[in-house]
């Protein structure tokens, strides 16, 4: 078995611990928390006597031992079951399958802006480090940084849409629309920048500032000198040389933000109406449905925990010398 194929198992088995951990802690702590399901359901019902409560507890499994519950639940994951939302009445992976691609999308589009645009502000910063460029992104980074989420949201609408009407206020698409695909996709797109650039501008300020401090490190290196001597193009020297090696801290970190990713894009769903799973966590909580609650939270965990597989083997797309097992 070579390096690679052990380093990636060793890294499946973490995982797979890791996420069985946060099935047990995230199980107990969403049936301690206050309220009771049945008596919500009952609710919703206009029933609320004593027998249609047991029977409520009794179809959902709550009327049984806590470890009972838990070691039927974590079966169940096993077999890709997440339970039944109590609300919807309907398979918790469906529900969040449904509004996966939202999520995805919202995040994918937010992570690569600002990946992309920090990169390359990181590195013009660098090469003119006293310009007044420089300087004025500086500045203007701090002030992306230290900005709520929810905030820059906000502001967007307001500005953006309410004010200028560039784009709309929110939602993924207009159902008064009647058009051929290329419209409609337009139309999402137009309904995307605005949550996508609330969600990804605080890290755009965050990894132009690691870029900009990350290259002008490299930039200092003796093989880079040793480039420059031997009469390499500037330009080489830059993307060839310098950025394979100043971007590995900004995908480091990009890997290990998922998880404030998902966080950040469950404040922008709301704020945005975006049907996504943020917008259904939400929902969730204020229904007392603890499945879909439940299989939300484990479902992102699961996701964060891929997030970081993937980022291992990015390294080793990046940089060859680095292993997956950790050798050089």
């Amino acid at each position: 078995m070579t390096a690679l194929a052990r380093g990636i198992g060793s890294r499946l088995g973490q995982a797979i611990g890791l996420l069985l951990a946060v099935v047990v802690v995230v199980f107990f702590l969403i049936q301690i928390a206050p309220g009771d399901a049945a008596l919500y359901l009952a609710g919703e019902q206009g029933v609320g006597d004593a027998e249609f409560l047991a029977q409520v507890r009794a179809e959902y499994g709550l009327d049984r031992p806590l470890l009972a519950q838990l070691w039927t639940y974590v079966v169940n994951i096993a077999q890709l079951d997440l339970g039944k939302s109590t609300y919807f009445e309907e398979p918790v992976l469906g529900l969040i399958l449904d509004r996966l691609f939202a999520t995805v999308v919202l995040a994918g589009s937010a992570l690569l802006f600002a990946v992309v645009v920090g990169v390359a502000i990181g590195v013009f910063t660098a090469r003119r480090p006293e310009s007044p460029a420089s300087s004025l992104v500086t500045a203007t980074s701090l002030v992306g940084f230290s900005t709520p989420v929810f905030y820059s949201a906000v502001m967007f609408i307001v500005v953006f849409a309410a004010k200028w009407g560039l784009f709309p206020v929110g939602g993924i698409e207009d159902v008064r629309y009647q058009g051929n695909w290329i419209g409609e996709s337009i139309d999402f797109l137009q309904h995307l920048v605005l949550p996508a650039l609330s969600l990804g501008i605080i890290y755009l300020a965050y990894y132009s500032r690691l870029a900009r401090a990350s290259m002008l490190e490299v930039l200092e290196s003796d093989y880079i000198r040793t480039a420059r001597a031997k009469g390499a193009h500037e330009r080489i020297v830059v993307y060839k040389h310098a950025l394979r090696n100043a971007v590995i801290p900004v995908i480091t970190i990009a890997g290990l933000q998922v998880g404030n990713l998902l966080s950040g894009a469950l404040l922008v769903e709301v704020v945005f109406s975006w049907p996504g799973i943020g917008r259904l966590a939400v929902n969730s909580i204020f229904r007392r449905d603890s499945p879909t609650l439940l299989g939300i939270m484990i479902f992102s965990s699961a996701m964060v925990i891929l997030a970081n597989l993937l980022t291992d083997l990015v390294y080793r797309l990046v940089d060859p010398r680095i292993r997956v097992g950790g050798s050089r």
